[in-house]
């Protein structure tokens, strides 16, 4: 991908509150499932962290000192603003840098959160790199594309096996969490509303202005053409595949 395109994908993307599938009832649900005492000071880091719709609720609801990760300063920008909007900008520190290649010491954080941002690096990498970075007994709580069906379709198949060869049943991907030195706590996946209503159809309505932006270019509009076809692959096949939000314990 180069600069470009890049820059593209940042124009098209930052005005979104969401820049990936999730929900405000989501963030509450996968923090009940973690048992995050809310009564105590939490050191969190936020890796992927985007515009900052999970950072922000978290700063809301926690005692927390919240570290917000993400390799775009364009984001990180937004992200800052929003955050003073909604009265946490104290709570969060941004920091600009590549998930596979964090700063932080060994046993660090209480919790490491992650929406939809694992895949960047692999989920099993993830999980194995950033352990050292919990506390023992802290909590890791990440999102990861997922199958919910045994069989697929092949066409539904042979896109993300091209996509993200990583892509796998809940089951496997609570094995990998074992191995790496976590106690599963708690797994859901996200509803249609979460894609649809959230993250598809507020991009959507945002197509016009971003090609009246870029005055039309063949780069924008690819973008675009690649979106609706990302769209419509998950609103045809919707039932086999979502994000799963999984909850662990380091042990």
């Amino acid at each position: 991908m180069d600069d470009l395109q890049i820059q593209l994908l940042i124009d098209l993307h930052r005005s979104n509150f969401r820049q990936g599938p999730g929900g405000e009832a989501e963030t509450k649900q996968a923090l009940m499932l973690a048992g995050l005492d809310k009564s105590r000071p939490l050191k969190i880091a936020d890796i992927g962290c985007g515009t900052g719709a999970s950072t922000i609720q978290l700063a809301k609801e926690l005692d927390a000192e919240i570290t917000a990760v993400d390799f775009l300063p364009e984001f990180l920008k937004e992200l800052q603003s929003r955050a003073k909007e909604h009265g946490v900008a104290d709570k969060i520190t941004t920091l600009s840098c590549s998930m596979d290649a964090l700063p932080f010491t060994d046993e660090e954080f209480d919790v490491i959160w992650s929406e939809g941002a694992i895949y960047n690096m692999g989920f099993e990498a993830g999980v194995s790199a950033w352990r050292s970075f919990l506390k023992p007994g802290g909590k890791l709580i990440v999102s990861e594309i997922t199958w919910l069906t045994a069989e697929r379709p092949s066409e539904l198949q042979s896109h993300w096996d091209a996509e993200y060869f990583e892509i796998d049943v809940a089951s496997a991907k609570i094995g990998v969490i074992e191995r790496h030195g976590f106690i599963p706590e708690g797994y859901f996946y996200l509803p249609t509303s979460c894609w649809i209503d959230n993250y598809y159809r507020p991009m959507q309505n945002g197509f016009d202005a971003f090609l009246e932006r870029n005055s039309g270019s063949d780069q924008a509009r690819e973008i675009v053409e690649c979106e609706k076809a990302e769209i419509a692959l998950y609103e045809k096949h919707r039932d086999h595949y979502s994000y799963g939000v999984y909850i662990a314990k380091k042990i």
